[in-house]
């Protein structure tokens, strides 16, 4: 047992400090990254085992008469791509270009399958059909309504492929890595569909192959052809090693194996997965002889039974962020992100670009959104059935009169939008000695209240052309108004929307403040 702390002396620009290695959070990914990668559709070939997950769900009120188990009614079934095929749908959902080499079998599964790889925008022209032989599936039932329980699994397990299948699979992959890829992930289940023939393929290719990355439950046989990034979960890089599966202090026992799993693997980046615990990035370098390592803490808890494939999303998100330019700890961070998304949803869910938008704004709530970024968001939210509430404003010097005028927008609807004027519109509307504060500094105070969730800004002199695009169901505003007086009433109004006037702090104004510190600056001068 390894019983060594995590928490130890903070090292060089900050982080606790195991041995000679440096843990740190990595680089943050913005809430403009997953536009970036939709934006640059990395073109990825996903190599590996396709499976069908499933799962059938009901109410039980009674137990059966021939053992005491519970008797499930079964009244809601769903299927879902697994496995590689899981992978190459969360490529797609993030905008990458992506193609399927797998094994599919000649059986009702093996074309549910397609069809959900087809509608997801996934080719599966390589894919390779198995005749006479069963697609692999696993299917949970579940019991209860509404909270449901895992009561049993049952899974279908084919054979492993015959050489017939092995020599067309290993040609597929031949003939589709002549072309120009940003990416192969390879997805490695065990399953049969990528022995040593298969392997022997992509090492011949591997230096037309710019970013490889492998997820596998074992992948000793993977490091001869020395991937660019790994992803283990704790108990595959433990089994890599030859040691028990950790217990307790994981990220700790994974950076005391700094070195040993990248040596183990061929000099990959490791991408630690430790599901409640997050990821922790073992980088291949080091810096100064001093090893700097980043963790990202997991943000959701969730139970495995209505989740399933949260490796499977966080590597095919790092591999499009990889692809689209990020550095790895802004793709361990994009990854993570994209993985949290999914753990909240049922089944074996992928993460799209507006839900991953979504969960980036909420982690970085001082960014200021771009437009398109925000109607990615409020898109999620739409989904959601949330009532968005708007208001806008200079906040050029924050004070008490502000904060008590969002806490009561806030409390109008779900998720609260404040869209800041420009610097520009703020010299317009004040004059030329305003902002005090330029949009940056005035969007990281906004965002950091709890009352507000989103921040934008505008640069015209009325917001109307972004409450067109927003769509509020609430617009706010503050100060001696009242609705038939503000511009922005009609065309709030005509959508559907309403108009709230708030309560107004007498003497609380940014201008009588500006004015007050100027009067006490020439009085000491």
């Amino acid at each position: 047992m390894d019983h060594e702390r995590h928490d130890q002396p903070v090292g060089p620009g900050g982080g606790a400090v195991i041995g000679r290695t440096v843990v740190a959070p990595p680089d943050p990914a913005g809430p403009a990254l997953p536009g970036r990668v939709a934006d640059r559709a990395p073109r990825v070939l996903v190599i590996g085992d396709a499976l069908l997950d499933g799962w059938v769900s009901g109410p039980t009120r009674r137990t059966g008469r021939d053992g005491p188990v519970p008797v499930v009614e079964l009244d809601r079934g769903e299927s879902a791509p697994g496995g590689a095929a899981n992978s190459a749908v969360a490529l797609a959902a993030l905008g990458a270009r992506v193609e399927l080499v797998a094994v599919v079998g000649d059986d009702h599964d093996g074309r549910v399958l397609r069809r959900a790889l087809d509608a997801a925008g996934v080719g599966t022209a390589r894919c390779v059909l198995a005749p006479g032989q069963p697609t692999a599936t696993k299917r949970r039932v579940l019991a209860g309504d509404p909270v449901e329980q895992l009561v049993a699994r049952f899974d279908v397990s084919p054979p492993p492929p015959d050489t017939a299948t092995v020599r067309a699979v290993a040609d597929r992959v031949t003939a589709a890595l002549t072309e120009p890829w940003d990416a192969v992930l390879v997805a490695d289940y065990g399953l049969g569909a990528l022995p040593a023939p298969v392997r022997r393929r992509v090492e011949r290719a591997r230096s037309r192959i710019p970013l490889l990355v492998v997820d596998a439950h074992e992948l000793g046989p993977w490091a001869a052809l020395r991937p660019d990034a790994v992803t283990p979960s704790a108990e595959e890089a433990a089994g890599l090693l030859g040691e028990p599966i950790p217990g307790g202090d994981r990220v700790g026992w994974g950076v005391r194996r700094h070195r040993r799993l990248v040596e183990a693997t061929g000099g990959a980046h490791v991408l630690l997965t430790l599901d409640v615990d997050g990821v922790l990035a073992l980088p291949r370098g080091d810096d100064d002889g001093l090893a700097r390592v980043a963790h990202v803490p997991a943000a959701v808890a969730a139970s495995s039974a209505r989740a399933c494939g949260a490796g499977d999303v966080f590597a095919a998100a790092w591999t499009a962020a990889t692809a689209a330019g990020a550095g790895l700890g802004e793709a361990t961070s994009f990854g993570q992100a994209a993985a949290d998304v999914v753990v909240g949803r049922p089944g074996t869910a992928v993460c799209g670009t507006d839900a991953l938008t979504a969960r980036l704004a909420a982690l970085d709530r001082g960014h200021v959104l771009s437009h398109p970024e925000l109607l990615a968001v409020r898109a999620e939210h739409r989904a959601a059935g949330h009532r968005i509430v708007f208001t806008n404003g200079c906040f050029d010097v924050l004070h008490r009169g502000h904060v008590a005028y969002l806490r009561q927008a806030r409390l109008l609807g779900d998720l609260l939008v404040v869209a800041l004027n420009s610097d520009a519109s703020v010299g317009r509307l004040k004059g030329p000695s305003r902002p005090i504060n330029p949009l940056v500094d005035r969007a990281g105070v906004i965002g950091a209240l709890a009352a507000v969730d989103l921040v934008t800004s505008f640069d015209t002199d009325s917001p109307v052309e972004l409450l067109e695009l927003v769509r509020p169901d609430v617009y706010c505003k503050g100060g001696d108004y009242t609705p038939d007086m503000l511009p922005e009433t009609p065309v709030v109004e005509g959508m559907g929307g309403e108009v709230r006037i708030l309560d107004y702090l007498a003497d609380h104004s940014t201008s009588a403040i500006v004015a007050r510190s100027r009067l006490g600056a020439g009085e000491r001068s």
